[in-house]
């Protein structure tokens, strides 16, 4: 591996060290199988107490791709499609899994990364009858692809026209913690709860070795949930691997502290490239930053980090990718800072 510091994601690094106290000390504890264990009862406890209902059913996954796959090929019927941004994870960069579950994804283009109530609207004016797919869900994320995040009150208006609709609201919250402890938008998991269907908790990107939380704000779709599960291969014997992770990120608020961390230090490396003059794709709101480099000081910076190149502008210069993880370290952070204040010179 090269010596370089890497901001290219925020899942490079293995999981936070408690989490592995935990999974060695439970290690010999002997607990039944597929989630059934105390250790994954009591993860579902600590999720259920930022929730209004204590009833929500909770499922543990491996993977943030698995889950967009089991909860929309449950939830829609053959015939039905799903509603997502041109950037929105499902239709870019999971190779076709929701075209191979057999739904349409009918795209529409976002909007600073985000799906809007227009946008929505648009592809329910065009499909009017069974000649097409009908549109039966909408997929967003928080945060967004590009790192931004829906407010409180662009959730409710998307949930209000999903409601008046009959569409379904399923949030992707691979990087749900970085939105709600983002310093720019005031959001809780109950307020998730309240305006979407059905949502998820990412423990990958943020502190766990794997594992997404899928909670099921309306209880009334969770029904045969386990089954789909177990048919396509996501009901784990060892469920209590995952059941630990959500345990130790829950029980003390280890979840909320290191997604602060991640925000904090993007934060550090967005104040110093605005001090410098540069500007950005889109207005830093997360762990996620997509500044707008020269192509000179792109390729300066990486002699010694790494990170992507998002997307080429022009000849001189091109938006890149800077992600700061749970495990970011600060001296690291410090010498990129004071790497942009001697190009600024």
């Amino acid at each position: 591996m090269e010596n370089k510091i890497s901001f290219k994601n925020d899942y490079s690094e293995g999981a936070h060290p408690r989490i592995l106290e935990v999974l060695s000390e439970t290690n010999l504890q002997q607990e039944p199988g597929y989630g059934y264990d105390c250790i994954s009862e009591k993860a579902k406890t600590y999720i259920k107490s930022h929730l209004a209902n204590q009833d929500t059913p909770i499922y543990f996954v491996s993977g943030g791709t698995q889950a967009n796959v089991l909860v929309i090929s449950h939830l829609l019927k053959h015939y039905e499609s799903v509603i997502a941004t041109d950037t929105g994870h499902i239709h870019v960069h999971e190779t076709g899994a929701i075209e191979y579950a057999g739904h349409k994804i009918n795209t529409v283009p976002h909007i600073n990364g985000k799906l809007t109530v227009e946008g929505i609207q648009s592809v329910l004016d065009l499909h009017t009858d069974e000649h097409m797919v009908k549109p039966a869900l909408v997929y967003i994320s928080q945060t967004t692809e590009l790192g931004s995040i829906y407010s409180k009150e662009e959730l409710q208006s998307i949930s209000n026209l999903c409601r008046e609709k009959g569409l379904k609201l399923f949030i992707d919250g691979a990087r749900m913690a970085s939105a709600l402890c983002s310093e720019k938008v005031s959001l809780e998991i109950r307020d998730i709860a309240k305006y979407a269907d059905v949502f998820y908790l990412g423990a990958t990107k943020n502190g766990g070795l794997l594992g997404e939380a899928i909670v099921f704000a309306n209880p009334e779709l969770a029904e045969g949930f386990s089954y789909a599960l177990k048919q396509k291969g996501a009901l784990m014997a060892k469920g209590r691997l995952l059941g630990a992770q959500f345990y130790t990120l829950f029980e003390e608020q280890l979840y909320f502290e290191l997604a602060k961390h991640a925000n904090r230090q993007a934060m550090r490396i967005a104040e110093a490239l605005q001090s410098a003059g540069f500007r950005f794709a889109l207005t830093p709101e997360s762990n996620q930053l997509f500044p707008i480099l020269p192509y000179n000081t792109i390729n300066i910076l990486f002699e010694d980090f790494e990170f992507y190149v998002w997307e080429k502008l022009n000849e001189q210069e091109a938006v890149v990718r800077i992600v700061c993880s749970w495990a970011t370290n600060e001296n690291d952070v410090d010498l990129f800072i004071r790497k942009i204040k001697d190009l600024s010179r």
